[in-house]
């Protein structure tokens, strides 16, 4: 039986492997791009980018994504800093619009409420009643929209299984719903979402569209009078939200421990969350392990590999955590640790004078007494099962294999909560 692993939803990692050949309208978008990179005032700099916002739009209105991966994938490696600006401006633009309509101006962004959830149960996911979906709502309203801010939260927690999954599907959902909004139409279409995987740790999302008249404030730290603490206006609407619908979340997700985190902007909101969720799931794992194998934490043992693209010599873009048991060289089970920021990788696993292991994931393993602890400094190529997707791992040996569990334990996270 091949065990789960934590996955990741990558937001900002490089669109690179498929080689899509760069047509006319991806080499534009490119060309510009650059531009706005190179770009010497902020005048010239505003310009640019107006001329690639429309570029990208058009692109995203006609469900051509190819086009704008191709145009990244030939950034990404010659032009890093031009990668950066396309991403940026992807992201800015398949979440947020202007729409007229009866002619009237409008702004709509498309935000993300996300949840981090652990338990040894299924972690649920799927509609959201009519009463829980007004409670949050409210909330929202009460804690971090502006004034004169429209809503319309989404009747779903989303796994991340069950999100858009590109920037053209992002942006369709944001328009349709806005403009469900903005027409005072009850009901959006949507499809069916997809089957959710089953981890011991897992991230829930609400989704909502916000819509206000174009250059109106969307939320209430837009409104705060100098000397404009925005940060601590942040950190005040979080308390608020996660005290107010803590209970709410709880009911919606049964025998799960939780963690809320701010709604904002979506990518922003899903990469904070990617990034949070990561020591919970070497937490929840440990656990997993030692009250399903009926061993302590001291009788576990872990390997750390970073595993990259092979083309950039030294570049790791994740750590994979293997999990077996000291008398027994098998991996029982896997997680992917994605990196995100450019010093992830050194404040994630590192080595001191002494040359003990220090970083994230290896303070992590120590607060869980897990006591054997290898880093391996090979980085390996990314690699998954042929048959079923799944990634690999590094065993002791530096070979790469499946994560298996003895045949006749249940698969973690599967469970009911009763």
């Amino acid at each position: 039986m091949n065990s789960p692993t934590i996955h990741d939803l990558s937001m900002r990692r490089p669109i690179k492997k498929n080689r899509i050949k760069l047509a006319a309208e991806g080499q534009r978008i490119a060309n510009l791009a650059l531009a706005v990179a190179q770009s010497a005032s902020r005048i010239e700099d505003l310009s640019w980018q107006a001329r690639l916002d429309n570029l990208v739009s058009k692109s995203l209105k006609l469900h051509h994504q190819d086009i704008l991966d191709s145009a990244a994938e030939h950034l990404f490696l010659s032009h890093p800093n031009a990668y950066e600006v396309l991403i940026e401006t992807l992201e800015s633009s398949s979440t947020s619009t202007h729409l007229d309509v009866d002619n009237q101006h409008y702004t709509c962004l498309l935000i993300a409420a996300p949840v981090l959830a652990w338990s040894r149960f299924e972690i649920a996911s799927g509609p959201i009643p009519t009463e829980q979906l007004g409670a949050l709502n409210a909330q929202l309203h009460a804690h971090l929209l502006a004034d004169g801010c429209n809503a319309k939260l989404l009747p779903h927690l989303y796994s991340i299984d069950q999100l858009p999954r590109n920037h053209c599907e992002v942006y369709a959902l944001m328009e349709r719903n806005a403009l469900a909004l903005l027409k005072n139409n009850t009901q959006a279409s949507e499809q069916q979402a997809a089957q959710t995987i089953p981890f011991l740790a897992d991230i829930r999302y609400v989704l909502a569209v916000l819509v206000v008249p174009v250059d109106a404030p969307i939320f209430k730290w837009q409104e705060i009078e100098a000397p404009f603490d925005c940060a601590q206006a942040k950190n005040d609407a979080l308390n608020q939200w996660q005290l107010q619908t803590e209970a709410t979340f709880k009911r919606l997700l049964p025998g799960c421990g939780i963690d809320l985190l701010l709604p904002e902007a979506y990518y922003t909101a899903c990469r904070e969350a990617d990034i949070k969720i990561r020591p919970a799931s070497i937490r929840s794992a440990v656990f997993y392990l030692t009250q399903t194998l009926g061993k302590e934490a001291d009788q576990l043992s872990v390997i750390i590999a970073g595993f990259g693209d092979q083309q950039i010599p030294g570049q790791v873009d994740e750590f994979r955590v293997s999990f077996s048991l000291k008398e027994a060289p098998e991996v029982v089970y896997g997680i992917v640790w994605p990196l995100y920021h450019a010093d992830d990788q050194l404040t994630s696993v590192n080595t001191d004078e002494s040359g003990q292991l220090t970083g994230e994931i290896a303070n992590i393993l120590t607060e869980c007494a897990v006591t054997d602890v290898q880093h391996l400094e090979d980085i390996f190529a990314m690699e998954f099962c042929d048959d079923c997707g799944a990634p690999l791992f590094a065993d002791r040996e530096s070979d790469l294999v499946h994560a298996e569990m003895p045949e006749d334990t249940p698969p973690p996270g599967t469970a009911h909560f009763h």
